[in-house]
């Protein structure tokens, strides 16, 4: 574990990995957001606090000897689309001039959605089973975080009792089910304590990871409520509108609340690249998104560190899908270590780094 004290010495990057700026601000974005584009550090590519910190002592290690290691994630949001409930979300989105992301891909696929009323395996946003396969081909794990359905989550979230087989199918096979606390989760325990404890129920196992629906977070207080909650990390900490590196770390950390002056008892393994904020936010093609996502990973590589990939079970369905398995190959090339987001906490807790 690196020290804190060394940190602290330098003022500016103590303030970097603290977020100060982002305790006490007046506003936020609709999901309650602080964005990329208010932050006063505008060296987001660059893991300013981890770099300092490898001068200073840091030092990582990964199984095998690997350099690096990628922590592979999926937020699933839906998997059901009801088709009473899509055609009238629909005709909405369409009489107010908008269409949503859930929305597109239902229409685009609406002749597989009508069948996998009769047969699920024929639902294509069914595909925990194909992201696995994929991931195993690489030596791969992976972390599935699931958006329970509840009035929180509106046209989103998952029956997950309906899918309790499949939840402990993935646990079984080695990957992780994690929870994705739904909208107002982030600001609210006892929303954060019922949804884990019927995900609990669920996969009959402690669940130890977490990421809010929207990225929505507010420091120090989610992370406060995700400790009391019980959880070992959480990885929502990464901005929607930019990839990169929110703190100037690209390694995990345990964050320190300036409000009480001590370390907290959580780990952050923070989001650097969302699929939806290269192609959604940043409006990048495939050519730039691929450019954007090498750079990083490199930049990852060079620092010993581990970058966190968020790549949702639906937009496999869309262009931005293919993106993932070069991602996969890049990263087996480099001979990263390639796991679930728990098998980082785990290494890291362990190791103290």
């Amino acid at each position: 574990m690196f020290s804190f004290h060394t940190l602290k010495t330098n003022h500016d990057l103590w303030d970097l990995f603290t977020k100060s700026e982002e305790y006490d601000t007046t506003f936020a974005d609709e999901y309650g957001r602080f964005p990329y584009y208010l932050s006063q550090h505008r060296h987001v590519f660059e893991p300013e606090v981890s770099a300092f910190l490898l001068k200073n002592g840091l030092s990582s290690k990964y199984p095998d000897n690997k350099k690096f290691a990628v922590c592979l994630t999926h937020d699933i949001d839906r998997v059901h689309f009801p088709i009473v409930t899509v055609a009238k979300e629909a005709s909405d989105a369409l009489l107010q001039g908008r269409l949503t992301k859930s929305l597109s891909i239902a229409a685009k696929n609406s002749g597989k959605l009508f069948l996998s009323t009769l047969d699920r395996n024929l639902n294509p946003s069914h595909n925990f089973d194909r992201i696995m396969n994929l991931e195993s081909r690489y030596g791969a794990k992976s972390s599935f975080y699931f958006l329970l359905a509840n009035k929180q989550s509106g046209f989103d979230g998952c029956n997950i009792d309906r899918l309790r087989a499949e939840l402990r199918e993935i646990v079984d096979s080695g990957w992780e089910v994690g929870l994705h606390g739904s909208s107002e989760a982030y600001l609210d325990l006892e929303i954060v304590k019922s949804e884990k404890m019927h995900l609990e129920q669920v996969v009959r196992k402690p669940v130890v990871g977490y990421r809010n629906h929207y990225l929505s977070f507010k420091l120090p207080r989610t992370w406060e409520i995700l400790q009391e909650a019980g959880f070992k990390y959480d990885s929502t900490f990464g901005y929607a509108d930019c990839a990169g590196f929110r703190n100037g770390m690209c390694h995990p950390f345990q964050p320190f609340n300036l409000k009480t002056g001590r370390q907290m008892d959580i780990w952050e393994i923070p989001l650097v690249i969302m699929d939806e904020t290269l192609e959604g936010y940043m409006h990048l093609d495939m050519n730039k998104a691929w450019q954007l996502t090498t750079r990083l990973i490199d930049t990852v590589e060079s620092h010993q560190g581990v970058i966190t990939i968020l790549w949702h079970n639906t937009s496999m369905l869309l262009k931005i899908g293919t993106l993932y398995q070069r991602i996969l190959e890049y990263c087996y090339n480099k001979q990263a270590w390639m796991t679930s987001a728990e098998e980082i906490w785990r290494r890291v807790s362990e190791n103290g780094h």
